[in-house]
Order: structure tokens, then sequence, then C-alpha cells
């Protein structure tokens, strides 16, 4: 079985295998991905209600995106575990803005410290292997 062969591959498939996970769950069960986000799945969808094709499109999205930081983690392409880190703290700050505001409820904070602080593991680790951190050899990207 191939693992990731640095510390920022690590960071990337944890994060990776929990947006799958939580991918899965949500098409698996829409209203139990709803409650995860603290939001309420309505009993009874009136017409014009498209809550559960958000939630699948969503789903399938988080699935896919899981996936790929899975197989680059593996391969160890650092090139794009660096182009997720500023895009991740862009979702951080989006997210948060949106709780602030009132368009998504306080449970979304959650999501954006998941974003924020994996985008911050990641880039620190990045950062330690450009550097040469100690026991870890010099790697050059």
């Amino acid at each position: 079985m191939t693992l990731p062969r640095s510390p920022s591959g690590w960071t990337m498939a944890v994060f990776g295998a929990l947006a799958a996970a939580l991918g899965a769950v949500g098409l698996v069960s829409p209203d139990a991905q709803l409650s995860m986000l603290g939001l309420t799945a309505p009993g009874e969808r009136g017409s014009g209600d498209h809550t559960s094709a958000f939630v699948t499109a969503s789903s399938m999205a988080a699935l896919n995106m899981g996936v790929y930081y899975v197989l680059a983690a593996l391969a160890d392409w650092r090139a794009f575990f660096r182009w997720t880190v500023p895009f991740r703290l862009l979702t951080c700050t989006v997210f948060t803005l949106a709780v602030t505001t009132g368009r998504a409820p306080e449970a979304f904070l959650g999501i954006a410290a998941w974003e924020g602080l994996g985008a911050l593991a990641t880039g620190t680790a990045l950062w330690g292997e450009r550097r040469g951190t100690p026991g870890r050899g010099t790697v050059r990207t």
C-alpha cells in the first residue's frame, strides 16, 4: 500500500479522506448532512424546494475533491498542495463572512476552521520541507 511521502502529503491525505467521507455521507443521507451543518431538514418539501439537489451536488463535489486530494497526496504532487493553500484560506474567509452576515448558520464556522487550519497545516508543512526541517531532509520543489 502506498502512503504519503511527506508531512504536507499527509495533511492533504487526511483532508481528502475526510472530505470524501463527508461527501459520501451527503450522497447516502442528505438529511444527515444537513443536520451536521446545523441546518434543519425540511419534513415535507414544497414546490421549488431543491434542498436535496443542492446537497447532492455539494456532496458529489466534496467526494470528488477528497479523491483528488488523496491521489495528489499519494503522488506527492507538491505543486497541487501549494495551489490549495490560498484557496482553502479563501474558503475559510467566505464561510466566516457567510456566518457573520447571517447567510449561514454558526455551524459553518466549523467548516471555516477546518479549511483554515488545514490550509495552515499544509502551508506550514510545505514551508518546513522547503527549509529542510531537521530529520526530514531537504526537499526542493
